[in-house]
């Protein structure tokens, strides 16, 4: 059974603050669109491209290949514990090492 949430927002300071405010101020220029045009607002937004949270869009340039690999044990550990992004800088180690054999 769940409990129902209460909402810790206070809602008519919301509506005190929302009543004084004042179109926001925009340029030619300053954006694709005047957000205070209601109509290019919608436009604007009816062509965006909603994506769920962690989802990642196409790639624009494959640039990397899927592969299986097979490393010694404290490679791993080692990389690992520097945290996310652990495999991309694995990627960056080697190409390191392949831009120094190309040089010599």
């Amino acid at each position: 059974m769940s409990r129902q949430q209460v909402s810790k927002t206070d809602w008519n300071r919301v509506r005190r603050e929302s009543a004084k405010d004042a179109p926001i101020t925009h340029k030619r220029g300053d954006g694709p669109y005047d957000p205070n045009d209601e109509k290019a607002t919608e436009k604007y937004l009816s062509q965006a491209i909603i994506r769920r949270p962690g989802e990642r869009g196409p790639q624009k340039a494959p640039t990397k290949e899927r592969i299986t690999l097979r490393l010694s044990r404290d490679v791993v550990e080692h990389f690992r514990a520097t945290g996310d992004g652990w495999q991309t800088r694995i990627d960056e180690a080697l190409q390191g090492v392949v831009r120094k054999k190309r040089r010599a």
